[in-house]
């Protein structure tokens, strides 16, 4: 390994140009640039939570790795997607979901916005 630091233009993993990406989420229109995970469009959004908890406390990324389940999703119609984990890609559909209990005591996904207070920067219309 060379101590030397590698020129940008001579660098092998080179700079690839933007390529602006958009999804939807629970029916609004959000930018990215491809390559970046869900979780990296909506922060760059300025959403930080899309989710809640039980307790009604708001959810985003936690550990950004995929080993907790705190950036769950449903992307496409797939329920429980990590969104750090899952690149956007144009045209993903993505839908908030929250868990609740169910009426035998387990916990139930279901879909929506997450509505709470930190839910994103832009704020909630309704």
């Amino acid at each position: 390994m060379s101590p030397r630091l590698i020129r940008a233009a001579a660098d092998a993993t080179g700079r690839r140009p933007e390529r602006p990406l958009r999804i939807t989420v629970d029916g609004e229109p959000v930018t990215g640039i491809a390559g970046q995970s869900i979780a990296g469009v909506l922060l760059a959004a300025g959403r930080t939570s899309w989710r809640t908890a039980r307790s009604g406390a708001p959810r985003g990324v936690f550990c950004g790795i995929g080993v907790c389940f705190d950036c769950v999703l449903t992307v496409n119609g797939a329920p429980d997607v990590r969104a750090c984990r899952r690149r956007a890609v144009d045209g993903d559909v993505v839908t908030t979901q929250n868990r609740s209990d169910g009426p035998d005591g387990g916990v139930v996904a279901t879909q929506g916005r997450s509505g709470g207070a930190a839910n994103d920067a832009a704020g909630e219309a309704a």
